[in-house]
């Protein structure tokens, strides 16, 4: 068993609450799905962030430019970069993976004036913990915010990979997509297909790509340093409690 299986089988148990979790049964109507997207939007936010960061440190993003020291890891990123950033969108657009699910909120009639007045706020230069402090979302939701960037600030390079890697968004299971085709049938009014492509296409990604490319960066950033696997087990497993806690409070919110 080489060390990335070792957190996987280390963090078992918070990916088995995640996939199962009853958040999923309840979203049964319309207006249950508006609201979990406006809770979930601020994890497809964040992981942009974690990205960017990583991107950051595993290649050269200033000038003069110089060859970075991770020449395996640098391709990598710039990999995942290239599609989270810059995805092909139903229309043709190239859209980052937020864009699109701000789109497909809209298409189903979802809410997206709180996150977007956040993102707002951040771009116009309110420090991120400020920004978060005054959200008028549940203390959960601020506090999943708060790990990301509280593993941001602290600089170490594997460990924002670990949360990265082992906190992605393939934790939203297959039986997802059964639910959007189920309340398409209820509300055909509704246009379902941009938030139905969006999790295929994130989902499809992280399983045929960027999951493998992620864990290929994870073996080379740990290295043979057990220090620094130990870390990244602990941030693997803390990402994942703090998602939990974001699912209990999207959960505990639905109408």
């Amino acid at each position: 068993m080489d060390k990335t299986q070792e957190i996987t089988q280390y963090i078992l148990e918070e990916q088995a609450v995640l996939l199962q979790h009853p958040l999923y049964n309840k979203i049964n109507n319309m207006v249950r799905l508006r609201e979990f997207t406006q809770g979930h939007v601020y994890a497809v936010w964040d992981f942009m962030s974690l990205l960017k960061a990583l991107q950051a440190q595993l290649t050269c993003v200033q000038t003069p430019w110089y060859p970075s020291d991770h020449t395996n890891t640098r391709y990598l990123i710039n990999e995942i970069v290239l599609a989270e950033e810059s995805d092909e969108w139903l229309d043709g657009r190239r859209l980052s993976h937020y864009e699109m699910y701000l789109d497909a909120m809209q298409h189903i009639g979802a809410d997206t004036t709180d996150i977007q007045s956040f993102v707002q706020r951040v771009q116009a230069g309110t420090e991120i913990g400020m920004a978060i402090d005054t959200l008028t979302v549940d203390n959960r939701v601020k506090d999943f915010l708060r790990f990301t960037f509280d593993t941001i600030a602290n600089g170490k390079v594997h460990e924002i990979a670990s949360a990265f890697t082992f906190g992605r968004e393939d934790l939203i299971p297959d039986m997802f997509t059964s639910i959007l085709r189920e309340l398409q049938q209820q509300f055909p009014e509704v246009d379902m297909k941009p938030l139905a492509y969006y999790f295929q296409r994130h989902i499809e990604l992280d399983g045929d790509e960027h999951g493998p490319l992620a864990m290929e960066m994870i073996r080379e950033l740990g290295g043979d340093d057990e220090s620094k696997w130990e870390e990244m087990r602990e941030v693997a497993k803390n990402a994942l409690r703090k998602r939990i806690a974001l699912w209990d409070a999207i959960s505990d919110g639905l109408a």
